[in-house]
This record gives structure tokens, sequence and C-alpha cells, in this order.
């Protein structure tokens, strides 16, 4: 099921919902809306509070099932936490414990006033918006490859009601769309390899743009890879019996002839490592290793879904690496489409062979105004950056600005690493013009200084997502990262070219 959202204008205390939501500081201060239903229950919440029931514990929650005085059947109350600390990121929480707490309820409907709640630097759409967005992202569930359950006569959460004027209309028109396109990634993600390999990546693009105007979308197989000299991204794909493709979509909301803005996705459907296998443990996981794909891919897709005033191509290669008898080995020196050729140390390290090609293909073909990879590229990233912000490399000063400010914006966060030609010397090869791997030491950084000599002469940032693009453990799912940060730098793309 789709959470759907809504603004409300009405009171708490006399609007028709299965559920109020308001907040809680600590030291029992009420917001306006927890005040307002206070007064009009003769101080139920205030009681609570009185008797330690009520802490104003940050995302905690409290059940007043209905209270005399008002017209909804229940309120909740939510814990901010301290007044003078609550900021982004708290508000961001509250809301997504909100939705949990929600969930746990038997309601379909619910209207939260938490959107009141004054956020330093930020104003009633971002509120909105980010409130509709941690709500659907907690919401979420997967269940494309469970056993069918019965119904439940049991209400489920269906739809959420947020407080907020006229003035917050645009931002709950993004959180529509941005939901849209980080379910479409998630879900993608989600799927296992068997089922989501390089041929149902492309289908899932194909079945996008069809029938829609301004949406194309082509598809390059193996053979017409060979034809053009995809040696790099064709060399990981030779020991799996799932062929690769290279999806393209394209976009034209802006002017004919505008240059677009490009999005480039690793798409490896399942990473064994090949003949440099992974170790067993955790090999499960790499299902996930096309997260860039599903990223860019979501990004799109809300992009069309907001329907932006500019021109974007979205371009995914896709391949299974696996151990095979015609795998690709260690030693082995590899022709890109670029001309360079690049001596295979590691056969782990593929997703740059597959990206090499693919950024070299999209600044060809397109000859995009900027161009943003992302990517599950290195652990080195996740040691360096853990699961809570995405490495940005760029050698353009501004670009890695606009994206490090977009992550700002909706809480996607990233932190920018360097591309210093310092650490190019690692990639240093006696057999060819650049060696897959740098070494022990700066491995994030390494990686982008690989796919940095692919892209010379191209206004050009990677994102490498590999700890923010899913969660870890068995039980762990796809976050739905970069979508809010890809989507946020084309708005504001879209802002700066009126």
């Amino acid at each position: 099921m789709t959470l759907q959202f809504s603004l409300d204008a009405a009171a708490p205390e006399t609007v028709d919902t299965a559920c109020v939501v308001v907040g809680v500081y600590e030291q029992g201060m009420l917001t306006s809306a927890a005040a307002r239903v206070d007064s009009a229950t003769g101080g139920a919440i205030k009681r609570q509070i009185e008797s330690g029931d009520i802490t104003g514990k940050t995302g905690s929650s409290t059940l007043l099932y209905a209270p005399a005085g008002v017209t909804t059947k229940r309120v909740l109350v939510v814990g901010l936490g301290a007044q003078k600390s609550f900021d982004a990121a708290r508000f961001h929480k509250v809301n997504i414990e909100t939705t949990r707490a929600l969930g746990r309820l038997p309601v379909a409907d619910a209207i939260s006033w938490l959107t009141e709640i004054e956020v330093p630097g930020r104003d009633s759409a971002w509120r909105v918006r980010t409130a509709a967005l941690a709500a659907d992202h907690a919401a979420y569930r997967y269940t494309a490859t469970f056993k069918p359950r019965d119904k439940s006569t049991q209400p489920e959460l269906a739809t959420i009601g947020f407080a907020g004027g006229i003035d917050a209309q645009g931002g709950l028109d993004q959180a529509r769309a941005i939901a849209e396109g980080v379910r479409f990634t998630r879900e993608l993600a989600n799927l296992p390899p068997n089922i989501c390999n390089p041929a149902y990546i492309a289908e899932q693009a194909l079945a996008f743009a069809e029938g829609k105007d301004k949406v194309s979308c082509t598809v390059l197989d193996h053979v017409e890879m060979e034809k053009l000299g995809f040696g790099s991204l064709l060399a990981v794909a030779r020991g799996s019996v799932n062929k690769p493709r290279l999806v393209a979509l394209n976009y034209q909301g802006g002017a004919e002839g505008d240059k677009p803005y490009a999005l480039v996705g690793k798409g490896v459907t399942f990473d064994s490592g090949g003949i440099s296998l992974k170790p067993g443990a955790g090999m499960e996981e790499m299902k996930f290793d096309m997260g860039g794909a599903a990223g860019v891919l979501g990004a799109f897709v809300a992009a069309v879904k907001l329907g932006l005033k500019l021109n974007l191509v979205c371009v995914v290669p896709t391949v299974e690496n696996m151990p095979d008898g015609d795998s690709y080995r260690p030693s082995d020196v590899l022709t890109s489409l670029s001309g360079l050729t690049i001596e295979v140390l590691n056969t782990d390290a593929e997703g740059r062979l597959i990206l090499c090609d693919a950024l070299t293909w999209t600044a060809q073909t397109f000859k995009p105004q900027a161009m943003i990879d992302a990517a599950t590229l290195t652990g080195a990233c996740v040691v360096a950056l853990g699961k809570h912000a995405s490495a940005v490399m760029s050698k353009h000063d501004d670009l890695a600005a606009e994206l490090l400010a977009a992550g700002e914006e909706t809480l996607d966060r990233a932190w920018r690493l360097p591309l210093w030609d310092d650490y190019q010397s690692q990639l240093d090869s006696g057999f060819a013009d650049v060696a897959n791997i740098g070494g022990k030491t700066a491995g994030a950084i390494t990686a982008g200084c690989f796919l940095s000599r692919f892209t010379e002469g191209q206004r050009w940032a990677h994102l490498d997502i590999a700890g923010t693009a899913w969660e870890e453990g068995r039980k762990g799912l796809a976050t739905g990262r970069p979508v809010p940060l890809l989507v946020q730098w084309l708005l504001d793309r879209c802002e700066s070219e009126k």
C-alpha cells in the first residue's frame, strides 16, 4: 500500500480523524497544537506529564484514547526532546518514529501537527516535505517475494495529513514525487538477484518510458556494446550467463538543444567478486551492488513526476560479476571505450570498470553540461564515513558544493573527499595505462581518481554510496539514497536557470 499525503488546516481539537499527532518537549513544554488539545480535554496531556507517563524524550510516544473534549478518537503525543537543541535532524527523526508508532495502531488515517513546529532555518514547505518523506520511508514494506498474506480486517495506515497552509503545497508536491522515486529505488534494490538481473533492469526502464511524453529509452545489448568497443564493461560481464545491458533514459523537459544533465549509476546486480572471490559471510548483501543504478533511476522517476524544466539523461551500465571459465582474470589488460588500457589487479574492483565505459559513452553521446555518477563503489568509503554520509569527489569545487548543499537540504548528507593528483600515482601500472586498484591506502579516493581518468574535460562528480545505499544485516533494506540529494540538486539547477 502506498501512503497518501494531504494538507490540513483544521484545528487539532475539532478535526475528524482517527488519530491526531501533537508534540511535547522535555520539561513538559507543550507545542501550540498540544496546548490546544490539552485545554480542550481539561488538562489530559499535562496530567500524563505530571504522572511521568509523558517524558518528552525524543521519539517517544504516548497514546490518549478517546479523551473527552476532542473530536478525534486518539491523540498520539510524541516526544521532541530538548527545545533548545531541536533541529532539522531531530525533526526528521521524530517524524519517522511517529509513523512507526501510527503503524502499530488500528488506524487508516491520521493528521500530524508536528509540521507546525519551528525548525531553525527551515520554512513550512521544507517541514511538510521532510515529514512526508520521513513518513513514507518508515511506512515502506517489502513484500515482493513473500507469500501473499490474507487481508487483515484491521485498518492499516493509508493517509497522513500534515498541518500546513497554501505555502506548504509546493513541499507536499515535491514529497509525492521524491517518495515515488525513492520507492522505485528501494523496490528495485531489494529484489533478489535471480529476479533483478541486467535484463530486468532494462525491462523496468523500458516500462517506465512507455507511453510518456518527453521520455524515451534506449537499451544496448552485449553485441551492440562489443561493436562500439565497451571492452572494460564487457570483460566484467564475461563470467555470467546473464548478459549485460546499457540502459539510457532520456527526458526532454527543457528547451530543445539545451545540453542535458547526466546521471550514471553502477548496476552490478550481483557481485561475487569474480575470480577475486569475496568471503562468503555477508556476500548475500551484494545484491545491493546495483544501488547506484537504482538510485539514479529513482531520481529520474522523480524528475519526470515533477516535470522539471530541464533535459536529463540517466545511463545505467548493468552486469553480473561471476567466476567462470570465461571470467576475466587478475593481470588481464583491457581496452576501454576511451582507448585507455587497464591492468586488472583485482576482479572485485569491477564497478569502476563498467562505469568508465559508461561515463565515456555518456560524454560522447549526450555532451552533458554536468555528469554525476553514483555507485556502491568501495568498502573503503564505509570505513571512512560509515553509514551516515555518502562521499563526494570532484575536481570542480562549485559542483561539489552544489551536491553538498543538496545533501544538507534533504538530510541525505554527503562529505567531500579530495581528488588531488598526489593520489594518481597509486594507479600506475607497468603493463597498461592505468591499474584498476591503487593499493591498501585511500581506496575510496583512488577509485575516484580512476574514474577521473575517463572524465577529462567533463564537469563531473562521483558519489560513493557504499555506506548509505542499504542498511546492514540479514533484514537490512535499501534506503533509497541518494534519490533525495540528486533530486534536490536538479531542483536547484532549475532555480538557478530561471
